[in-house]
């Protein structure tokens, strides 16, 4: 019972070790509105991961914060083109 606690414990502690914060900037060219960054806002903060987005109308792009256990830059350029606005990677994710 021991080693089997003791192993639930690494595996816990071992998995946030692995965790990574990443941050990617979508480019989103068809924001055309005052609209658009809302909408573009929303759908990404739905995506599970995502700790911080900030949309841009003016430079026409989403730089994403999310955690890379949880989702990945596919996952966000989805829930993009989902709501209506395609997206690609601008900025590599770090």
């Amino acid at each position: 019972m021991n080693k089997l606690v003791a192993l639930a414990v690494l595996a816990i502690m071992t998995s946030s070790v692995w965790a990574a914060t990443q941050t990617a900037t979508l480019s989103v060219p068809d924001m055309n509105c005052a609209a658009c960054p809302i909408t573009v806002k929303k759908a990404l903060t739905k995506v599970p991961g995502v700790s911080k987005t900030e949309v841009s109308l003016d430079r026409r792009e989403a730089k994403v914060t999310f955690d890379d256990t949880k989702t990945n830059v596919e996952a966000l350029m989805r829930a993009t083109r989902d709501a209506g606005y395609a997206s690609t990677v601008a900025g590599a994710a770090r």
